[in-house]
Formats: C-alpha cells, sequence, structure tokens
C-alpha cells in the first residue's frame, strides 16, 4: 500500500514506524503524509491540482452504494462535510505475489482511479490513518496553515493491482463509519477480501469482525488456503481460533483419530457395516501406511486378547454359583467371544488389503494356547445353540491370514508358515470332523483353508512337510476324485523324497 500527497511535500515511510506491528506485516506498507489545504472562506473543498480525468465517483463500485440527499450528515463519501479527500489508485505491482498472471491486466483502468470524502475523526479508527493526520505528521507538511482550525486534507492511497482491490478498500473505508460489520462481512469470500484491507489500515475493529466471522463457519478448501496465507499478519491471540483448526499439537493425533473411528464402527455405531465401510475407504487412502498398521495392530491385538480371555474363562471356568447363573456367564463368554471375533475377520481384511498383517500372521502363528482353548470349547455341544457360527468365524480369519502367506502377500519366515498349519490345522480337522450339519459356506471355508494349507506345506522341508501331511489325511473324501489337492500335496512330497540327493556345492 502506497500513500502521498497531491502537492508534492510529504515525508516517506511515516506510518510504518507508528502503526503498530504485526507478525509478517506487509513488506510493501510504506506512506507518505498527505497535503493539507487551507478551507476557502466559503467552506467549500477546494483542490490544489484539477482532478485527472480517470478519477471516479464511487458509486460505480459494488460493495459502496452511493450517497443520497437523504444520507445522514457526515456520511461516508459526503462532500459536504468532509474535511479529508482521499484518492485510491492502483499501485503497478500486486502488494502479495499471486499465481493469476493477469491479476494485473484484469484491473478495469476506469476503476483504477476513485476519488471520495471522508472525515478525519472517522478515519482515526484506523491507527494507520490516527498516525497520518496526528499533530506530528501535519506539523512536518510544508502546506499546514496551523493558524486555522478548519483545513483539508488530500490523500493518495496506492492499492494493490489486483481484481478488486480498489472495492475492497472502499468497503473497508464504509465500515470506518459503522459499528455494523455483519451486514457487509456475511460469507467467507467477503471476509477474506476484508480482511488484509483491514490488516493494511490498522482497522482492529474490522480485524476483529473477520476474525470472529471466520472462526464461526465453515471453509471451502481454497478458502482454507487463503486463510493460512493470512494468519502470520494475525497477532497470536487473533490466530488461536483460527490455528486450532487445521493444526494440532500431538503428534500422533491422526493415530488417535484412526483408532477412535476404528473402535466407533466396531462396537459402537447402530449402523456397523455403513460405518465399516466408510472407515475402510479412510483407511485406503490414508497417507501414512505406516501409522495405518500401527493403528489396526493396536486393533488387532485387542481384540484378539478378549477373544482368548474369553474361550479360555468359557473352557476352564473358576467360579462358583447356582446352575442358572453359571449357564448365564457362559453364554456371555461365547457371545463375547464371537462379537470380537467378527471384528477379528474385518481387521485382518483390512491388514490384508494394505499389505500390513505381517505382524498378524506372526501373532497367529504362535497361538498353541488360545486353539487348545477353542478345542476344548468345541468338543462342547452347549456352543451348537449358543454361537453356531463360531467355528467358521474363527477360521475365517485363519484362512485370511494363511493365504496372504501362501501368495506372498505376507512373506513369513519359516517358523511361521510352520506354526500357522501346526497351531491351526487340529481346529480345521475337528470343525471338519465334529461340526454338523455342514452348510455350504462351511464347506467352502474348509476346502478352500486345506488347499491353503497344503500349498504352505509345499513350501516347507520335506521332514517338517512329511510330519504335517500326515495330519491331513482327514482330508480325503469319500471319493478321490474330489480331493485333487491332497493328491497333489502327497504326489508333490513323494518325487522330492525320491529325487538322488544333490551333490555338496
Amino acid at each position: 500500500m502506497t500513500a502521498g500527497g497531491g502537492g508534492g511535500a510529504g515525508a516517506g515511510g511515516v506510518t510504518s514506524g507508528k502503526k503498530r506491528q504485526r507478525s509478517g506485516s506487509y513488506s510493501r506498507l510504506s506512506s507518505t503524509i498527505g497535503i493539507i489545504d487551507s478551507s476557502r472562506p466559503d467552506n467549500t473543498l477546494t483542490e490544489r491540482t484539477q482532478k485527472t480525468s480517470g478519477i471516479r465517483r464511487t458509486a460505480s463500485h459494488t460493495f459502496i452504494a452511493p450517497s443520497s440527499s437523504a444520507a445522514v450528515s457526515r456520511g461516508f463519501n459526503d462532500s459536504a462535510t468532509a474535511d479529508v479527500v482521499l484518492r485510491l489508485f492502483v499501485d503497478q505491482l500486486p502488494l502479495f505475489d499471486t499465481d493469476d498472471s493477469e491479476s494485473i491486466s484484469a484491473v478495469d483502468s476506469d476503476q483504477s482511479d476513485v476519488q471520495i470524502y471522508l472525515h478525519s475523526d472517522v478515519l482515526c479508527r484506523s491507527k494507520y490513518f490516527a498516525t497520518l493526520l496526528s499533530d506530528r505528521w501535519q506539523k512536518e507538511s510544508n502546506d499546514v496553515d496551523s493558524g486555522n482550525s478548519s483545513r483539508i486534507f488530500r490523500l493518495n492511497l496506492g492499492v494493490p493491482a489486483t481484481p478488486g482491490s480498489i472495492d475492497h478498500h472502499l468497503a473497508v473505508l464504509q465500515l470506518l463509519y459503522t459499528n455494523d460489520f455483519s451486514t457487509t462481512i456475511h460469507n467467507v469470500s467477503v471476509a477474506l477480501c476484508l480482511l488484509p484491507v483491514a490488516l493494511e489500515l490498522i482497522f482492529e475493529d474490522c480485524i476483529k469482525a473477520c476474525v470472529r466471522f471466520l472462526e464461526a463457519v465453515p471453509w471451502a478448501e481454497d478458502e482454507e488456503r487463503k486463510i493460512l496465507s493470512i494468519v502470520p499478519l494475525l497477532s497470536k491471540e487473533e490466530s488461536q481460533e483460527l490455528l486450532a483448526r487445521v493444526s494440532i499439537d500431538k503428534i500422533d493425533s491422526s493415530e488417535q483419530m484412526l483408532h477412535g473411528l476404528i473402535l466407533s464402527a466396531l462396537h459402537n455405531h447402530p449402523n456397523m457395516a455403513f460405518a465399516k465401510a466408510f472407515v475402510a475407504k479412510l483407511l485406503r487412502d490414508f497417507s501414512s501406511k505406516e501409522a495405518a498398521k500401527r493403528v489396526l495392530d493396536g486393533a488387532f491385538q485387542s481384540s484378539l486378547k478378549i477373544v482368548k480371555e474369553s474361550l479360555e474363562e468359557y473352557s476352564s471356568p473358576d467360579f462358583r454359583g447356582d446352575h442358572n447363573e453359571i449357564e448365564a456367564i457362559q453364554r456371555l463368554n461365547l457371545h463375547t467371544a464371537m462379537t470380537n471375533g467378527r471384528h477379528l475377520v474385518w481387521l485382518v481384511e483390512r491388514m490384508i488389503e494394505l499389505r500390513v498383517a505381517d505382524t498378524a500372521v506372526q501373532e497367529w502363528s504362535n497361538q498353541a494356547a488360545f486353539t487348545a482353548d477353542l478345542l476344548r470349547a468345541l468338543r462342547d455341544d452347549a456352543w451348537r445353540n449358543i454361537v453356531p457360527g463360531l467355528p467358521a468365524v474363527v477360521l475365517r480369519c485363519t484362512c485370511k491370514l494363511s493365504n496372504a502367506v501362501a501368495t506372498g502377500t505376507i512373506l513369513a519366515t519359516r517358523q511361521v508358515r510352520m506354526k500357522i498349519v501346526k497351531d491351526w490345522l487340529p481346529v480345521l480337522i475337528l470343525c471338519k470332523d465334529y461340526v454338523t450339519p455342514m452348510t455350504p459356506s462351511h464347506k467352502t471355508i474348509y476346502v478352500e483353508l486345506e488347499d491353503t494349507f497344503l500349498r504352505i506345506i509345499s513350501t516347507l522341508p520335506l521332514s517338517d512337510a512329511q510330519e504335517l501331511l500326515q495330519q491331513c489325511l482327514s482330508f480325503s473324501t469319500r471319493n478321490v476324485e474330489d480331493c485333487p489337492h491332497l493328491m497333489s500335496a502327497f504326489t508333490t512330497w513323494f518325487r522330492r523324497a525320491n529325487r538322488f540327493p544333490l551333490p555338496d556345492m
């Protein structure tokens, strides 16, 4: 912003030493004191230089309504009572760097020079003008008539060469005449146009009104970027609420948010399927794969712990009471295991989808105690009438994790590959032999898991594969042709076993 006199007298850089210092203040806020003309005896305004043909009255600008005969005395742009004549003109360079290469050419030349009539006591609401019109700077002007109490101030104010700059400055100048800012500042776009001008002129009331409005309403993404570019120009107190919306002190806040969303989708949301689908989309689009992995690992460990504890209490009860009370507790344990088992299935699907299931695979392969409790629970017929879907839920988790290992989605060590088959093969065999009636969905899971285990076994040393394959005879069916996966596995093992030993390298 550049302010100057109309007659050549002035002192450069006056305001920069007087205005309130703001963080990140504009680098081009230099100003020059205006020319002060004595009034004529008839109290009419006189101009020391002839008005140029390019000067426009404010009636042509969208933010400002023209003065009318019914206007309030001493109102905005009232030439009859004004003691300040302000010329607004467009500077050659914009105040800020802009990505819009056409910003300068977009300024209408017919609207690049405007003259308005103002009042010095009103302008003093702006600390910029208060300094410019103060006694100190008046005395430094060569054209001040200190003996005349009625004087006319002629000021030139340069504004950035950006679209709407003149209108925005006029709107802020008009707001000097009112305390009702809500009529003008009614949307984010207007607030963002006026706030930089209010900061230039150090118009505190307008700054507060713009900031208060921005604090209270939603922003679009492009509006948020503009607000963040203005924030450095605000004081810490003014910017506090704006920054709180877009930044947070906690480093792991994103992980905490994800964790809370997962818990809500799994446990609290009435439309669980919709909530799970939404959270799954968030996880896929999340910027940090490592952060998503940590959150999913934590949720997986939590749900697995609940399932294990519930089945342990069911299979090895350590409480006394009457029959009905014991039965109620056992039912609760089974329902708890079933519910959290479903949560495990969803979590495992998300982890495999993001290819971050390596920790879950390792944990699932080290569950000898858990599978022992599960085998004891399944041998008790009580679960059939309470949670008939429990075996399918547990085997679905096993199948998904094992398939990720067999396909190479998760690269597991030899020990992990062997343990996941060794610990969970007895559960598969028991479910296949004793869980009746076998539904089509159960049969599909069994066959898929059988094939997956056999493929993993084919990756193990022959001695380990021999031990595990002998347990897989239960995969056979009445018709040998119905179990080609089992036949293929044994054929492969015998072919390798009968191969002559390779020479030592």
